[in-house]
C-alpha cells in the first residue's frame, strides 16, 4: 500500500499490556491506550498463528470503530507448542503446568500486529514469530523462578527480559522485541507506511523526548 500522509493523526495503542505500553514508548511518538473489547477464544481448529493474527486485526478494528480518524495498532501473542495454543496462565498452578509442558522443547511465540486507520482505509498486518527453546527445567527451578517473578499475565509463564531469560536455552527472532509483545521493527515500518515516521520530528509532537 501506498504511502499516506497522516502527521497528525492521532496514534492509539489498542492494547492494556503495560509490556507492550512500554515498548511503543521507545519510539518517542505520544500515544493514548485504549482497551479493546473483544472475545479472545480460539475458534475450533484455529491455528496458534491464525488465533494470534485474527485476534490483533479485531482489536485494531474495534478500537478503530471508536476512534476512526486515528490510526490503532493492536497486538496479540500465542504460544505455540507443537501446534498446541497456551495463553496467558492467569494462576500459579498453570504457570508451573506450562512451563513443565514446554520445559526441553522449543516453543513457537506468535506475535502479530496490526495497524488499521478506518478514515484513511490503511490497513497493514504482519506476523512475528520467535522460535524459544526452553532448558530442561527442573521442578524446583520452576518453582523459585515462578516465587521470585510471577509472570501469569504472560503467554507461555516467562519474562524474557527479566529473571525469565533463566530459563531459556536458546531464542531465534529478526525482530527482538516480538517475544515481549511488540514486534517494532515492524511497528515501525507500518507506522511509516500509514504515515507516523518515528524518525520525523512531527512525529514526536515537534521535539525527541
Amino acid at each position: 500500500m501506498a504511502n499516506i500522509t497522516t502527521h497528525h493523526r492521532k496514534l492509539i495503542l489498542g492494547s492494556s499490556s503495560v509490556y507492550r505500553r512500554e515498548l511503543l514508548q521507545r519510539l518517542g511518538i505520544p500515544f493514548s491506550i485504549e482497551s479493546p473489547q473483544v472475545d479472545e477464544s480460539a475458534q475450533a481448529d484455529e491455528s496458534p498463528a491464525a488465533l494470534a493474527q485474527r485476534l490483533a486485526l479485531a482489536k485494531a478494528r474495534e478500537v478503530a470503530s471508536r476512534f476512526p480518524d486515528c490510526v490503532v495498532i493492536g497486538c496479540d501473542q500465542v504460544a505455540d507448542l507443537d501446534g498446541q495454543s497456551l495463553g496467558k496462565p492467569g494462576t500459579h498452578e498453570r504457570a508451573v503446568a506450562q512451563l513443565r509442558q514446554m520445559r526441553g522443547k522449543t516453543v513457537v511465540f506468535h506475535t502479530a500486529l496490526a495497524v488499521v486507520c478506518l478514515q484513511s482505509g490503511f490497513c497493514q498486518e504482519a506476523l512475528a514469530p520467535v522460535r524459544v527453546t526452553f532448558r530442561d527445567l527442573s521442578d524446583a527451578e520452576i518453582e523459585n523462578y515462578l516465587q521470585a517473578e510471577p509472570a501469569y499475565d504472560c503467554a507461555g509463564s516467562a519474562k524474557s527480559e527479566g529473571l525469565g531469560i533463566a530459563l531459556l536455552a536458546r531464542i531465534d527472532s529478526d525482530d527482538p522485541t516480538a517475544l515481549v509483545g511488540l514486534p517494532l521493527i515492524r511497528c515501525c515500518q507500518m507506522l511509516r507506511a500509514a504515515g507516523i515516521d518515528p524518525l520525523d520530528p512531527l512525529a514526536a509532537g515537534g521535539a525527541r523526548p
